[in-house]
């Protein structure tokens, strides 16, 4: 928080939105109701008036007055103006931008209309894998995802609502963002979080962790994020991520806690002879995961683990074949064409949600052509 002598980094004094607010209307409120300096005209009229009679109910002023009126305040407001400027110029302009945006401001991450510029000096390096991608700014790993206040809420206190919200992050965590399952291995401690007493989901993870080939119902990419390790491998060791928790109380009291969230995986051909001139793809993974925690009393469940309720994911640059079990990124096709129109999607769009837990392939959709990357 700011104090009331410190000042901003251009030197400017540094004042809250508030105090800024305050201090236009207060200017305006005080032009309005300050003393008007009478015309010449006013001043005749009224020593006539003082040497008048009394007639009834008193003529009302000149109109010449009540424009003189309008002028002092005009004045009073432009002078605010100035000294406003020459005190919180930075906060002046602010406000005038979101005036001229008719009252609001762009938002962060506006949806393109167009494909950005492809030219070499955007393209993604091994030295700066996040290069003209708008996970440019955001955090990585877990500073991504934001975890609401908890509150108690069905059959949990605050603080087990608190532990309940961790341990969702945990998984996501555990899911998408563990180096170990990134290379394929098995995700131990995602799984470790799941409820055992879920039949379809302990069956789930059987087939989708054995060798065998996986179908679109068995893709263990559903729900963990995996590369081939002969075949790609993370261009450095940072995924960046954005994305929420949100929670409400559930079926039979237990506590419903959805993850949505967005990853990018910066990844490069994992041949030995990639140096720093290697190609660098960005697989951009978004998940949306419901998970219950339920109440022990009710269900039948292990402490510190919760049921998973739904599951969604849409998939960008993650290969267009049938499901493998793993990413597959398409390295080499920069310079194929643009898709049909009907097909391109920005990958980078949050506003819309995902469809939950139909069971389909996580390669499915993966073809069409990212506005942004």
């Amino acid at each position: 928080m700011s104090g009331a002598g410190e000042r901003d980094g251009d030197g400017s004094p540094s004042v809250s939105d508030e105090e800024w607010e305050r201090f236009l209307q207060e200017s305006v409120a005080g032009a309005a109701g300050a003393p008007e300096e009478p015309s010449a005209n006013a001043r005749e009229a009224a020593a006539r008036e003082r040497h008048r009679p009394p007639q009834g109910r008193r003529p009302r002023p000149p109109a010449r007055a009540r424009r003189g009126t309008g002028r002092y305040v005009a004045g009073l407001a432009v002078a605010a103006a100035l000294l406003a400027a020459a005190l919180f110029p930075r906060q002046l302009l602010d406000w005038a931008g979101a005036a001229w945006q008719g009252g609001t401001r762009p938002a962060a991450e506006e949806a393109p209309r167009d494909a950005p510029r492809t030219g070499p000096d955007l393209r993604p390096t091994v030295a700066d894998p996040f290069r003209g991608s708008p996970a440019a700014g955001w955090a990585g790993g877990t500073a991504g995802i934001t975890v609401p206040e908890a509150r108690a809420t069905g059959w949990m206190d605050a603080g087990q609502v608190g532990q309940a919200l961790r341990r969702s992050r945990d998984f996501m965590a555990a899911a998408g963002l563990d180096p170990r399952v990134l290379r394929g291995e098995r995700p131990e401690k995602a799984v470790a979080l799941l409820n055992p007493h879920q039949k379809d989901v302990r069956e789930y993870l059987r087939a989708a962790l054995s060798p065998a080939a996986p179908t679109p119902k068995t893709d263990p990419l559903l729900l963990f994020s995996r590369f081939r390790p002969d075949q790609a491998r993370l261009a450095g060791d940072v995924v960046r991520t954005r994305g929420q928790l949100t929670y409400r109380e559930g079926k039979r009291g237990a506590v419903e806690v959805t993850a949505d969230v967005t990853f990018v995986y910066p990844v490069t051909p994992a041949a030995a002879d990639a140096g720093a001139d290697a190609e660098v793809v960005r697989t951009i993974v978004r998940r949306q995961v419901v998970l219950s925690w339920d109440d022990p009393a009710k269900v039948v469940t292990e402490p510190g683990t919760a049921s998973l309720v739904s599951y969604a994911l849409h998939v960008t640059n993650g290969g267009c074949s049938g499901p493998t079990g793993y990413f597959v990124p398409p390295f080499g096709t920069a310079g194929d064409g643009p898709a049909d129109p009907a097909d391109r999607i920005d990958p980078y769009d949050r506003g819309e949600p995902l469809d939950t837990g139909d069971g389909t392939s996580a390669a499915d959709g993966g073809c069409a052509t990212a506005v942004r990357s």
